[in-house]
């Protein structure tokens, strides 16, 4: 058998006035039922802790041994009542956040900022992956949300619930140095130059991907897709050497690579959205707090 907690803060007490009868008023109790208290842990542990004559208490070589863990075990079990009601407020606890390439451009670093402020105790567990891999992994139970290009109206699956967190415009990312680009300003797609195009798989963003093609092709432009980049940042990187040019959410101009320009369309073009998925029977109190935070925008 273990001592019991209640065992613990007697003997703590005692040992800290070295009088039971003091001892027993800090308690609010009487002093015989503090006396078998320690009787009793005393003859649980198998150890004298005190040392008891009619004139002063003192801690044996026992208690002396016992009261700076007795007073940890205390400290310890205080402390769960907090931490139950910090986790169960969502005030702590564990986020597992995933994210694409332009959240983490745009929209996720203030994000990210202000859920740290109002939860600092949160561990923030975060990676970067496409939209079509964080569906697999909400569904699986891996992440409790993920900042996502939806792949179509909503969310992909029934299981899943979607919030539309931000839409922007498609701006042009182009190797610098184009006459097209030699005066400041918006351009038009038809007054490009006919470099290949680099783009998302269909497969991976098929929204974003339509909207690309249909801009160019309201432009009265057939574009050749030269490339296919998984990420942003590759995009981008290809475009800056010199592999062609791209339509990119605005948020990716907040990538400088050497050799790459943004401009502004003229044309009209779709917007772009992102979007926050998570599993509709996850209960967490932290996803919960993510969330009201989220729609509070």
């Amino acid at each position: 058998m273990h001592p019991e907690l209640r065992q613990l803060r007697h003997f703590v007490t005692v040992a800290e006035e070295l009088h039971f009868g003091r001892a027993a008023q800090r308690l609010h109790m009487t002093q015989p039922p503090l006396s078998q208290s320690i009787a009793n842990l005393e003859d649980l542990l198998g150890a004298a802790l005190f040392l008891r004559n009619r004139r002063t208490v003192s801690l044996t070589a026992a208690g002396s041994a016992l009261l700076p863990e007795a007073r940890r075990i205390i400290e310890q079990s205080s402390a769960l009542g907090e931490l139950v009601r910090r986790a169960a407020s969502g005030e702590a606890g564990r986020l597992a956040l995933s994210f694409v390439s332009t959240a983490g451009l745009g929209l996720l670093p203030d994000m990210l900022r202000r859920y740290r402020a109002a939860y600092p105790q949160v561990q923030l567990v975060l990676q970067e992956s496409t939209s079509d891999v964080q569906f697999e992994e909400l569904l699986a139970g891996r992440i409790d949300a993920g900042f996502v290009i939806p792949l179509q109206t909503g969310a992909p699956d029934p299981a899943l619930d979607y919030l539309k967190v931000l839409e922007e415009p498609l701006v042009l990312c182009a190797p610098s140095g184009l006459d097209a680009l030699s005066t400041p300003g918006p351009v038009r797609l038809r007054e490009l130059p006919p470099l290949p195009l680099v783009i998302f798989p269909r497969a991976l963003a098929p929204g974003l991907h339509d909207a690309i093609l249909a801009s160019f092709r309201a432009a009265g432009v057939t574009p050749v897709i030269g490339q296919e980049a998984i990420q942003m940042q590759t995009i981008v990187s290809l475009v800056s050497g010199g592999m062609g040019l791209a339509l990119v959410p605005q948020s990716v101009s907040n990538l400088m690579r050497p050799g790459v320009e943004y401009r502004a369309l003229l044309d009209p073009t779709p917007l772009a959205e992102t979007g926050l998925a998570w599993r509709r029977d996850n209960d967490s109190p932290v996803l919960k707090g993510f969330l009201d935070l989220i729609k509070k925008d």
